[in-house]
C-alpha cells in the first residue's frame, strides 16, 4: 500500500508537475547559489573558474566544497517537504511509509548492516592492495569532515530517497496504475542523474550498471517493505562511509577521508559485485527479517484505486 499513500493527499497530475518544478528550483537553483557565489568570489580574486568537481574542490577547499554542495540537497529536501505539505496536502509520514508512523528501527538496521559490510569490504581491499592506497589522515580536516558528513550527508541521501522513491514513485504509480512502471522509471532516472559524475568519465558508461542497479535495489526495498525506511538507512550509510573512508581525484566526493585511492581507475569486479551478488543477498536478508511475501504483486501488480483504499482504511478503523 505504499504507492497508494499518495491518495491521502491531493493527487491530480498537474500537482506533480508543479511539485517537480518547485523541487528543481529549490534544489538546483536556490541550493546552488552558496557554492556558485563562493566560486565567483574566488575567481574574481584571480583564480581560474573551475569547470569540473576536482577544480571546484581545489579552488574552494575540500571540506567547504563538500559543505556547500550538500547544502543544495538540504534545499531540495525542504522543497520536497513544502511541496508535499502545501501542494498536495499530504503528510510526511504518508510520503515515508504505509505504516502509521515512521519505523526508525528499520532505518538504523539498514544503516548498520550496510555500514558493517562497507567497512569490511573497504578494509579487505586496502589489505589486499595496499599499493593502491595512501593513508590520508589529518586530524583537524578529518574532524571537520566528520561533522559536515554526519549532519548533512543523511539529509542529502534522504532528499534523494524522498524525491525518487517517495514523491516520484507515488506520483508515477498513481498515474500509471502499475507498480513496475514507477520502479523502472525512478531507477533509470536515479542512474541517469549520475551520468555527469566524474566516475563515468574515468570508468566509462559501464559504471551506469552500478548506478541504475542501485536504483532498482532501492526501489525494490521500498515496494517490498511498503516504505522508505530501509532505503533511507542504506543510502545514508553508503554515502557517509564513502565520504569518510576513501576518496580519489576522480570521484564526485572530494574529501579529507582516511585513505586516498591512487590506483589507475578501471571498470572491474567491484562495480558489478554489489548489483549481481551483494544486493540480492541483502534482499534475501531483509525478506527473512521482515517477512516479505507476494513479490510479484508488490513489484508488478496494479495500484489499488482510491475507492478501494478508502474502504480498506474504513475497515481497519473499526473496533
Amino acid at each position: 500500500m505504499y504507492i497508494e499513500q499518495g491518495y491521502k493527499g491531493n493527487h491530480e497530475s498537474w500537482r506533480y508537475l508543479v511539485g517537480i518544478l518547485v523541487i528543481f528550483i529549490g534544489w538546483q537553483l536556490l541550493g546552488s547559489i552558496p557554492l556558485l557565489g563562493v566560486i565567483i568570489v574566488k575567481s574574481l580574486g584571480g583564480e581560474n573558474f573551475p569547470t569540473d568537481v576536482a577544480g571546484m574542490s581545489k579552488i574552494v577547499g575540500s571540506n567547504l566544497f563538500l559543505f556547500l554542495m550538500l547544502i543544495s540537497f538540504v534545499f531540495g529536501l525542504l522543497s520536497t517537504f513544502l511541496t508535499v505539505k502545501f501542494v498536495h496536502r499530504q503528510t510526511i509520514v504518508s510520503l515515508t511509509t504505509s505504516r502509521k508512523k515512521i519505523d526508525w528501527k528499520r532505518v538504523f538496521f539498514a544503516f548498520g548492516l550496510w555500514g558493517v559490510i562497507t567497512i569490511l569490504i573497504t578494509g579487505l581491499d586496502i589489505f589486499m592492495s595496499p599499493e593502491d592506497y595512501v593513508f590520508n589522515f589529518k586530524l583537524i580536516p578529518f574532524v571537520i569532515l566528520c561533522i559536515i558528513s554526519v549532519f548533512l550527508i543523511p539529509l542529502q541521501t534522504s532528499f534523494e530517497e524522498y524525491f525518487m522513491r517517495g514523491y516520484l514513485m507515488q506520483g508515477i504509480g498513481l498515474m500509471s496504475g502499475k507498480r513496475w512502471v514507477p520502479l523502472v522509471i525512478t531507477s533509470m532516472i536515479f542512474g541517469l542523474l549520475h551520468l555527469f559524475n566524474p566516475e563515468v568519465e574515468k570508468l566509462g558508461y559501464g559504471i551506469m550498471v552500478y548506478y541504475i542497479g542501485t536504483g532498482f535495489f532501492l526501489g525494490i526495498l521500498t515496494l517490498m517493505d511498503e516504505g522508505l525506511e530501509l532505503a533511507i538507512g542504506f543510502h545514508a550509510a553508503n554515502n557517509l562511509l564513502t565520504a569518510l573512508l576513501v576518496t580519489a581525484d576522480w570521484t564526485a566526493f572530494q574529501t579529507e577521508s582516511l585513505y586516498r585511492d591512487i590506483s589507475e581507475p578501471e571498470l572491474g569486479w567491484d562495480v558489478f559485485l554489489p548489483v549481481l551478488v551483494i544486493y540480492p543477498m541483502l534482499l534475501y536478508v531483509f525478506s527473512k527479517k521482515y517477512g516479505w511475501t507476494n513479490w510479484k504483486d508488490r513489484l508488478t501488480g496494479d495500484v489499488k484505486n482510491i475507492e478501494t483504499v478508502q474502504l480498506m482504511e474504513a475497515s481497519e478503523s473499526k473496533p
